[in-house]
C-alpha cells in the first residue's frame, strides 16, 4: 500500500533515537511519534557498557561521548568503570585488565560515563542531523497489520507506515495493542533515585548499606542517594516522585532522621518487575528496548540491552525495505537478541535476590563478597557489565567471528570504527593482492591495510563479525556476504 513513511518508530527515549538514526543513515525514511511534549528529565541510567560505546564510536561520536564523561566525572583521565553487583562494588585493582577480552575493547574507556538524559539529547542531535522528524505529543491509540503496511491511529491523526516498531517503554502502547504477550515475574521492591540537598550528609555512610528495612546507597556523586525497599512494588509507579517520597524512604531504610532540603534533578521511582515479550516482532509491527523487555535497572543494563536491540535491528529492517535481503532476515534479529534479554534479566534478578535483608540472603551476600574479592572474580563480574562477553551464534572457527569487532588500528594511525560512519558492511582486507576486495565489491566498504594482524574481517554495521581469518584463503567470506549483506549498498 502506498505509505507516509517507510518506518514510524514510537519513543524517542535513546533506543528509538538510536534506531531511528540507524535507518535514516541507511537511506530509509523514517519518522519517530512521542507521548511526551518534551524529554523525560528523570535520572535513569549513569553509564554505558562497551557495546553501546562502541556503537557510537561507529558513527563518529565517540569524541562527544568522551566531553560529557570528563563533564560528569570533573575530570579528564585516570578512570576505569568497573560498577557494581547487587551493591558490592567491585575493585578496579583486582581487576585482570589484561585479560583478551577487556583488553580488545580500550578505545572507549574514556566514554562510560554518560547519564541517560546526556546519551538522550547527544542522539537527538545525531538523529536531526541526519534529517529524522521526531513529532512530540503524539500518543499511539490504534493499529492495523495490513501485510502490506500498518495503518496507525494516532492523538493527531491517522498515518500509514510500511512498518511500525515500539520503543516505547515497559507499558507499551504498540506491545498491547499489537496484542504480545509480557510473561516475567511480578515486582517485590520499590526503589527510589535522587540528586538532593542534604543538611546532615554525616547521618548516611558512604556507599551502599544494608539494614532489616531495605538498603540505600550514598554518593559517588555528592547528593546522590539510592534506596530499596522489599514493599512488594509501588501502587501507583507512574505517580509524581516528591522529595517527600525519598526522604521517608531515604529515613526507613538508613534508620536516621537525615534532613533533605532539596532536590537537584527529576528523581525516579523503578521497581522489579521483570518481563520480556513473547515475541519481538509481529508481522509489520517489532518491539525494541523496554517495549520488549524490563528488569531492575541495575547497572544501566535495560539502557545498554535497548541500544543493542536498536543496532541489531536497524540495518536488517533498512535491508528488507530496500529489497537487499529476504524478509526473513528480520527473524535474526528476535533469534539473537532475544538470548542477550534473557541473561539480562536473570543477571539482574540474581540482584534482587541477593539484595534482601533476610539472614539466608545476608549469609550468601557474604560468600560471594568472597568470591568478587578475588581476581577472577572480580574480572568476570567487570566483564560481564561490560558486555564484552556477548557473542552472536554464527558459523565459522575463527574466534572473533559472532563477536563485537575489536580495536583495530590500521597502518595510516586510523582505527577500524573511523572507517565505520556512513553505515554498512566493513571488509579489512591485508591480503597483499586484495583477494577479499573482489568478493565484496558492492556489498562492503573496503578498508586496504598492510599491517600485522588478522588478515580478513567482515563487520557487520552492528559491529558484529560476520567472518574472520587469520589466512589469505577467502572460504566462507561469500557465504558470509549473500547471508548478511545480501544485494549490496
Amino acid at each position: 500500500m502506498d505509505v507516509d513513511v517507510d518506518v514510524t518508530v514510537v519513543g524517542a527515549g535513546p533506543v528509538g533515537l538510536a534506531l531511528a538514526a540507524e535507518l535514516a543513515l541507511a537511506g530509509i525514511s523514517v519518522q519517530v511519534l512521542e507521548r511526551r511534549d518534551s524529554p523525560d528529565p528523570a535520572m535513569k541510567a549513569q553509564s554505558i557498557n562497551v557495546p553501546t560505546a562502541e556503537a557510537l564510536d561507529r558513527r563518529g561520536l565517540l569524541p562527544a561521548v568522551e566531553q560529557i564523561q570528563r563533564e560528569t566525572l570533573g575530570s579528564s583521565g585516570g578512570f576505569r568503570f568497573t560498577g557494581h553487583f547487587a551493591g558490592m562494588p567491585l575493585d578496579p585493582g583486582l581487576v585482570d585488565w589484561a585479560d583478551p577480552e577487556l583488553a580488545a575493547h580500550t578505545a572507549v574507556d574514556g566514554a562510560r560515563m554518560v547519564p541517560q538524559p546526556r546519551l538522550e539529547a547527544l542522539l537527538a542531535g545525531h538523529a536531526e542531523r541526519l534529517g529524522v522528524l521526531v513529532r512530540r505529543g503524539v500518543e499511539v491509540t490504534a493499529l492495523e497489520d495490513t501485510g502490506e503496511g500498518v495503518l496507525v491511529g494516532t492523538s493527531s491523526g491517522p498515518l500509514r507506515t510500511g512498518w511500525l516498531v515500539g520503543c516505547d517503554g515497559g507499558h507499551s502502547a504498540v506491545r498491547r495493542l499489537a496484542g504480545i504477550a509480557f510473561p516475567g515475574t511480578a515486582p517485590e521492591i520499590t526503589g527510589y533515585q535522587a540528586v538532593v540537598d542534604i543538611a546532615d550528609p554525616e547521618k548516611l555512610a558512604d556507599g551502599w548499606s544494608w539494614s532489616p528495612h531495605g538498603v540505600y546507597r550514598y554518593g559517588p556523586q555528592p547528593g546522590r542517594v539510592a534506596t530499596v525497599e522489599f514493599d512488594g512494588g509501588p501502587a501507583d509507579r507512574a505517580a509524581p516522585v516528591t522529595l517527600a517520597d525519598v526522604r521517608a524512604s531515604l529515613r526507613r531504610v538508613s534508620g536516621t532522621d537525615v534532613t533533605l532540603t532539596g532536590l537537584r534533578a527529576t528523581p525516579t521511582r523503578w521497581t522489579d518487575n521483570t518481563r520480556q515479550a513473547s515475541t519481538y516482532r509481529a508481522g509489520r509491527v517489532l518491539l525494541a528496548g523496554d517495549a520488549a523487555h524490563v528488569h531492575p535497572p541495575f547497572g544501566g543494563q535495560g539502557l545498554n540491552l535497548g541500544v543493542g536491540d536498536a543496532v541489531n535491528l536497524g540495518w536488517k529492517l533498512a535491508a528488507v525495505i530496500s529489497g537487499r535481503s529476504p524478509d526473513a532476515l528480520l527473524d535474526t534479529y528476535d533469534a539473537e537478541r532475544r538470548p542477550v534479554g534473557a541473561w539480562v534479566l536473570d543477571w539482574t534478578r540474581a540482584q534482587i535476590g541477593i539484595l534482601r535483608g533476610d539472614p539466608k540472603s545476608g549469609a550468601l551476600r557474604g560468600v560471594l563478597a568472597d568470591l568478587l574479592a578475588t581476581r577472577d572474580g572480580t574480572t568476570y563480574a567487570v566483564k560481564q557489565i561490560a558486555g564484552v562477553t556477548q557473542r552472536v551464534p554464527l558459523p565459522g572457527t575463527h574466534p572473533w567471528t559472532g563477536r563485537y569487532v575489536p580495536d583495530v588500528v590500521l597502518s595510516n594511525g586510523t582505527r577500524l570504527a573511523d572507517h565505520a560512519h556512513e553505515g554498512g558492511f566493513l571488509l579489512l582486507d591485508r591480503t597483499p593482492e586484495g583477494s577479499f576486495a573482489n568478493l565484496a565489491k558492492g556489498r562492503a566498504r573496503v578498508v586496504r591495510d598492510d599491517s600485522a594482524g588478522v588478515s580478513g574481517v567482515l563487520v557487520r554495521p552492528d559491529g558484529v563479525v560476520a567472518w574472520a581469518s587469520d589466512t589469505t584463503d577467502p572460504v566462507g567470506l561469500e557465504p558470509a556476504l549473500r547471508q548478511w549483506a545480501g544485494e549490496g549498498f
